[in-house]
This record gives C-alpha cells, sequence and structure tokens, in this order.
C-alpha cells in the first residue's frame, strides 16, 4: 500500500492533533490558504461532495481562522504593552529603593 502512495505521488499528510512539541518545518494555516484551496473532482461524475458547499465551508473556516488570528496578535501586543510597564515599575522601584539605601546610608555616617 505504502509503495501505491508513493507512486501516486506525494500527498499532503493530515495535521496532527495540537501538541506542545512542533517541528520546525510545521506551518499553521493561514486564512488566504484555507479560501485559495480547490478539491479536484472525482473521476466518476457527480459521485463526491458539492464543489460550492466545500467552498462556502472552507470561507467561513478561513473567516474564524482570521478572527482568531486578529485575537492573537491583540493579546500579543497587550502583552507587550504590559511587560513593557511592568519593567518600567520595576526600574523605577529599583531606583526608589537604592536612593533610599543611598540616604540611609550617608544619614547613618554623621
Amino acid at each position: 500500500m505504502r509503495v501505491l502512495f508513493r507512486r501516486l505521488g506525494r500527498r499532503e499528510r493530515p495535521v496532527p492533533a495540537a501538541t506542545c512539541y512542533r517541528s520546525a518545518s510545521y506551518q499553521p494555516l493561514r486564512p488566504w490558504q484555507v479560501r485559495e484551496r480547490r478539491f479536484s473532482r472525482s473521476p466518476f461524475g457527480r459521485r463526491g461532495v458539492d464543489p460550492d458547499e466545500v467552498a462556502l465551508f472552507l470561507d467561513r473556516v478561513a473567516g474564524d481562522l482570521a478572527t482568531v488570528y486578529d485575537a492573537l496578535s491583540r493579546s500579543r501586543q497587550e502583552t507587550d504593552r504590559i511587560r513593557d510597564a511592568l519593567r518600567r515599575w520595576q526600574s523605577e522601584q529599583a531606583r526608589a529603593r537604592s536612593a533610599g539605601q543611598w540616604r540611609n546610608e550617608r544619614g547613618s555616617g554623621r
């Protein structure tokens, strides 16, 4: 059976279930890839799926993917904003702490 698949040419492999670890060759599916995906017709006439239904479904999936990617982008921007604010706050606290220690050392030396 494997020999048959090799002779037929390389086919797309199914995407494995989401895991923590992905190979370096993994590329996330983008909405435009879903929209541009076309399926060949079955060789026996009208057997198989309705191409219009497939196109409608792919448009719906692409819209959902676009929504998810937009939410992910907004989330990353918010994370960056919060991280920068935390760094500024930590720097201010460190400066205040070191300035307070300098005053205490100077004041106790008199």
